[in-house]
């Protein structure tokens, strides 16, 4: 494998604090974004943000079935592997390719790649992630797929609205063929629902101001309990020993992105993260819509309701939720599992996020794709795996097995149906779509860079220091460092 350069590396460490993404959960239960990307969860889910390697035997161990090369296949989401397994063995009796599936955890993974670029030890194709995906284009690491879908006439318009397009750089390249996509939903703790005397159909329209909280406020005030047993709407709540937050974020607050946190709040004021998008050159976070929510965001923390940022930081959102501490949390639809599965310590249900001050209610749509890298030594065959991954056969798989969904239209309704069978309703989720209340994570150069300037600026005003200015002088540094780099 030939050396590629070590630039793409450095980028890595931020995307490992990225809440979104799709397919991120720290708990190892595997999806983004994913968190999110994004900052504290990172992310981008499922069993897949354990830091500890997972199972690897049926992909390392198992013996090449097909008399062509072996491509090495990387993902996070131990959920999703044995029906990418199923993939592969269908691949391989089609093609003779073999190919070997290596599932890690979300740190491994990611640590893993950083290790790679820089010695040209990296898999044939990996599952790729929108947090990371500009510092691979910028580095060079990552083979453009414009010819081999023109050769092969593939359709990239059999995916969801938007996904396509995310893949493309601003030259034109196309780096990735999508696999699945994720919205957000609030995840409800029916036991601690009913101990507050409401139902599911007082939070299937709740809304939101930044200057009352509206009636999301007054929910999460009312689901909120102190030590002392007094709800967060009586008086003499303690907001300084809270046993139950109304809600919590599963982004941590260092997050210029939040993909399972804020961002389904700001977007429903008109504000979004770019000029343009994706490949935008100028940030908006020193706008008054998203500095508004923000300072409303931090005051959830003051009263209570809300866990401060040494809390959230501490136990992590789906600890502290799966212990009870918390009655209502954001989340992606590739945790649907992890919540509604057997390991699972309550009952939960999924309820729409809030409508804003625009009328409507918003979700970052955030997909994830597979990308071959320039170390391959079988690029052609690499393409053909790709190429398989991003057909209607295999995302039917994947659509059938209930855990994430799929990038194609006809196999997200497979999976709406696996998860339906399962007794999970997942409408929460798929709104977003039907409403066509999404809109697509913020992509462009210094992504890495971004998240850190941002999202120590967010961190602070989560900790009451310095009003909006922090975001106003994150935002003019962010902005004049992309400048100078275009």
């Amino acid at each position: 494998m030939r050396k590629r350069t070590a630039r793409a590396a450095a980028g890595l460490v931020a995307l490992s604090m990225v809440a979104a993404a799709c397919g991120s959960d720290d708990d190892g239960d595997a999806d983004d974004d994913g968190d999110d990307a994004s900052a504290s969860e990172a992310d981008a889910g499922d069993d897949a943000g354990d830091d500890e390697a997972m199972d690897e035997d049926e992909g390392e161990d198992a013996a090449p079935a097909g008399d062509g090369p072996t491509l090495d296949y990387w993902l996070w989401d131990n959920n999703q592997q044995p029906f990418y397994q199923e993939c592969a063995a269908n691949f391989t009796e089609q093609t003779g390719i073999n190919i070997n599936v290596v599932q890690l955890g979300w740190g491994e993974y990611w640590d893993g790649l950083t290790a790679g670029f820089a010695t040209g030890d990296v898999p044939d194709v990996f599952t790729n992630h929108l947090a990371q995906y500009p510092s691979f284009v910028d580095s060079g690491v990552l083979v453009p797929l414009n010819d081999f879908v023109e050769a092969d006439g593939v359709d990239v318009g059999i995916y969801a609205d938007g996904l396509a397009d995310l893949w493309v750089a601003p030259d034109g390249s196309r780096y990735g063929l999508p696999k699945d996509f994720d919205t957000i939903s609030l995840v409800v703790n029916q036991d601690a629902l009913a101990d507050a005397g409401l139902t599911m159909d007082d939070l299937a329209n709740l809304e939101w101001n930044s200057e009352d909280g509206g009636t999301f406020e007054s929910t999460i005030a009312a689901l909120s309990v102190d030590t002392n047993g007094v709800r967060g709407n009586e008086d003499g709540f303690d907001a300084g020993s809270v046993e139950t937050y109304g809600y919590i974020s599963n982004t941590g607050y260092a997050d210029a992105y939040s993909q399972t946190g804020w961002s389904a709040f700001t977007a429903t004021t008109g504000w979004d993260y770019l000029d343009t998008n994706p490949w935008g050159t100028v940030y908006n976070y020193d706008q008054p819509e998203f500095t508004d929510t923000m300072l409303w965001w931090a005051s959830l923390i003051e009263k209570g309701y809300m866990p401060d940022s040494e809390t959230l930081a501490g136990s992590g959102a789906d600890t502290i939720f799966a212990d009870g501490g918390a009655a209502t949390m954001t989340d992606g639809s590739w945790k649907i599992g992890t919540w509604t599965g057997p390991d699972a310590t309550f009952d939960v249900d999924f309820a729409p996020t809030p409508i804003g001050p625009n009328g409507g209610r918003a979700s970052m749509f955030n997909g994830l794709a597979d990308s071959i890298t320039t170390a391959s030594e079988n690029p052609d065959e690499a393409w053909e795996w790709v190429k398989y991954l991003g057909s209607a056969e295999c995302q039917d798989i994947i659509g059938a097995g209930g855990v994430v969904f799929p990038a194609i239209p006809s196999a997200t309704a497979l999976a709406e149906q696996a998860f339906a069978e399962k007794g999970a309703d997942v409408g929460a989720f798929t709104i977003h779509v039907e409403e066509g209340t999404t809109f697509l994570f913020p992509i462009s150069i210094e992504g890495a860079e971004v998240q850190n300037i941002v999202g120590t600026a967010i961190d602070a005003v989560m900790r009451g220091e310095g009003a909006a200015q922090p975001l106003i002088n994150a935002n003019a540094e962010i902005n004049e460092l992309i400048a100078d780099a275009g």
